[in-house]
């Protein structure tokens, strides 16, 4: 099956159907399902999108609100609907995705949610609002199944049966004490395979890989990556079984976390919205900029120091800024790796070394290439060798400047507590902005003016 993409005809029957009456609209958003009618939300007003949710059952319309995108505000959505219509698609949703839309909204609009809705379902979104949204407690759904270690077969199965009544989906069965306590975990296969009178004991998976409420969003999904899980348990210091995550959440998560890391490399603040207004944007980007400009202004100084060499010979500064071009693109690539293999796992001291040393020796042969290339196009076009391996040693060195910027930086950040993907791309700018113009004219101060 292909992923959904909007084209104008599906947008045209959306908006044809919604000027007609109801039945109309009803028959064309059969033919959708909930994820797509979520995306074309993104092209329709808060009218129509209101229109379409009344009209949808509330567990088609609870999907679509689900799958809607934070930047769309799916809690306004939400809160503008009719109370009655508000809380079955409420109820209908999973309990984190429930906390995920509220946490949107004012503190006064989630109170008139939650007050409408059904106490239980109340209590356990209030719960899960205590937590940090980017936290394993912020992520995990306090549904699931769970039997008594000392059960046997028939009581376990009878026990899964009743508490799965009302959950669409599970992957696992957590077993627990009279207290509560994570036991471990058995599968619904080995249950049913087991001979009639076995007991849980005898057929779970004792010390099962769990997280704890408090643990960063970004951990929990390395968890399940490097374990291979569906599902993971989310405990509290006691070992109290709270919750589950599943892998679905992480996806999202994964998502959500490289869209962070290329916007930061970027410069852009991961507050601002892809989809916000251009006073976001600004307030977002601009201090950035600032610091930029005065790095900027330091490698422009070092121009103005050799200001007589530029006077002497301004070919040189045709071939500087191709120089310190290319040892920006090099360091970003370094940058980029680096940056990534810290976000997959913390990296021992004999890997941050083998990742310096990789992205040296990748600097020196890429330098030492396109050096090659600049160092020909001097001597076609100039006819001055000197001047060709000038550029060609520039070149070299800047790639290699860029290969241990681009590496060092981030994994020097990480260790002081900073994070990589903020501070570096500014740092790296510096040094290869910098070393770009300073090595050809310190070398053609050298080798050109004073030969």
């Amino acid at each position: 099956m292909q992923s959904f993409e909007i084209d104008k005809t599906d947008l045209l029957r959306i908006k044809t159907a919604l000027e007609g009456p109801d039945t109309e609209l009803k028959a064309v958003l059969q033919e959708y399902h909930a994820s797509e009618i979520a995306i074309l939300f993104e092209k329709l007003p808060q009218e129509a999108r209101e229109k379409i949710i009344n009209i949808l059952p509330a567990d088609i319309a609870s999907e679509v609100i689900a799958e809607m995108d934070e930047e769309h505000r799916p809690g306004e959505l939400l809160i503008n609907l009719h109370p009655e219509k508000r809380s079955e698609i409420v109820e209908e949703l999973d309990y984190d995705d429930a906390t995920d839309i509220i946490s949107q909204l004012e503190e006064h609009e989630q109170q008139e949610i939650l007050e409408d809705i059904d106490q239980e379902d109340a209590t356990s979104i209030r719960a899960l609002l205590n937590y940090d949204e980017n936290t394993a407690g912020g992520l995990m759904n306090p549904e699931l199944i769970k039997v008594n270690i000392r059960m046997d077969k028939k009581t376990a199965l009878d026990e899964v049966i009743r508490q799965s009544e009302e959950m669409e989906e599970f992957y696992t069965i957590y077993v627990v004490d009279d207290a509560n306590t994570l036991q471990g975990v058995v599968s619904i296969k080995n249950i049913i395979k087991a001979h009639a009178n076995a007991k849980v004991k005898s057929l779970l998976i004792a010390n099962p890989v769990y997280v704890k409420a408090d643990l960063d969003q970004e951990e929990v999904a390395k968890l399940i990556s490097q374990y291979n899980l569906t599902a993971i348990p989310v405990v509290d210091d006691d070992m109290k079984l709270l919750g589950r995550i599943t892998v679905d959440d992480i996806i999202d998560v994964m998502e959500q976390e490289s869209t962070e890391d290329m916007l930061k490399i970027s410069g852009v603040s991961e507050d601002e919205e892809l989809s916000g207004n251009w006073k976001d944007a600004v307030k977002s980007r601009l201090p950035w900029l600032v610091i930029n400009l005065a790095t900027a202004y330091l490698a422009a100084s070092i121009i103005r120091h050799f200001d007589s060499t530029v006077a002497q010979i301004p070919t040189i500064a045709a071939y500087m800024t191709i120089i310190a071009g290319m040892g920006g693109n090099a360091a970003t690539q370094a940058l980029a790796v680096t940056v990534r293999r810290i976000s997959l796992s913390d990296l021992t001291d004999n890997q941050a070394y083998n990742t310096v040393l990789k992205e040296f020796l990748v600097g020196m042969l890429n330098g030492a290439a396109n050096g090659l290339v600049v160092l020909c196009i001097a001597l076609f076009y100039d006819a001055n060798p000197l001047l060709g391996l000038v550029l060609f040693l520039a070149m070299t060195g800047n790639l290699i400047i860029a290969g241990l910027t681009g590496s060092t930086i981030p994994l020097i950040l990480k260790r002081v507590g900073i994070d990589p993907a903020v501070a570096s791309s500014i740092i790296i700018t510096t040094f290869t902005d910098c070393a770009g113009f300073l090595l050809p004219l310190f070398l053609a101060t050298k080798f050109l003016l004073h030969h």
